[in-house]
């Protein structure tokens, strides 16, 4: 059975960084995996999205230059940090293609979350 356990979460001031890891158990080949997000009364929205084999990454604007897929472990390192990156972080994994979607319904495993919360 596949698992995605998230961490790395926490509460910091705007312009502070944090890494938010994933690890997948049950499961060691290939994939794509998403980083998603959801704030409070808001749908949940893609971050990033990137093929474990190498390229195909991709990042949402709100977060272009400011956020960085680490390619060896898939951590999702946040810099520059703003109020509005506030809300719970999920990682996901689709395990059936190589060219990676945006959309979150071609992701099948998920994890239970981690709360990022950054203050003004």
């Amino acid at each position: 059975q596949v698992q995605l356990v998230e961490s790395g979460g926490g509460s910091v001031q705007a312009g502070g960084s944090l890494r938010l890891s994933c690890v997948i158990s049950g499961y060691t080949g290939n994939k794509c995996m998403g980083w998603f997000r959801q704030a409070p009364g808001k749908e949940r929205e893609g971050v990033a999205t990137f093929y474990t084999g190498g390229g195909n990454t991709y990042y949402a604007d709100a977060v272009k230059g400011r956020f960085t897929i680490s390619q060896g472990n898939g951590d999702l390192i946040m810099n520059n940090l703003a109020p509005e990156d506030t809300g719970m972080y999920y990682c996901a994994a689709d395990f059936r293609r190589f060219l990676c979607s945006r959309d979150e319904r071609a992701y099948t495993s998920w994890g239970q979350g981690t709360q990022v919360t950054v203050s003004s």
